[in-house]
């Protein structure tokens, strides 16, 4: 296994629903929506892909401001790879690329909850959001 981590600005929205439903996190994401998924890979500061062989087997998306902090919106790892370091190292690639002066966080999908402390995330107690109107 060969994994090549590269930015991906234009990563198609097919693509991205294929990784979303091969993932799980389609349950959580527009996945049926592919205007969507391109208006949130289009609106994204950082999107890094994680390819074997071509192959797209793990994503992540952010929304950055390259300064103080960075939000890894989505983070993607194909079933069939994960448990080989391709979350932790997406996870390294967008914290990187976003700059060093970002705090990196994430809201946990209740399934990924117990991999977070394990590449040396944080858990931070609390959270306020205000839920999507449709």
């Amino acid at each position: 296994m060969n994994i090549r981590y590269t930015l991906e600005p234009d990563l198609s929205a097919e693509e991205f629903r294929k990784i979303l439903v091969a993932s799980t996190l389609a349950e959580r994401r527009p996945a049926h929506d592919l205007v969507r998924l391109d208006r949130m890979l289009r609106q994204a500061d950082l999107i890094v892909a994680a390819r074997d062989a071509g192959k797209l087997v793990g994503v992540s998306r952010a929304i950055t401001d390259f300064s103080y902090c960075c939000y890894l919106s989505d983070l993607a790892v194909d079933q069939k790879y994960q448990r080989r370091g391709i979350g932790k190292r997406l996870v390294e690639e967008t914290h990187e690329a976003a700059g060093p002066g970002t705090s990196l966080i994430l809201v946990s999908a209740p399934a990924a909850e117990g991999c977070y402390p394990r590449i040396g995330m944080k858990h931070m107690p609390s959270c306020w959001a205000i839920s999507r109107k449709e």
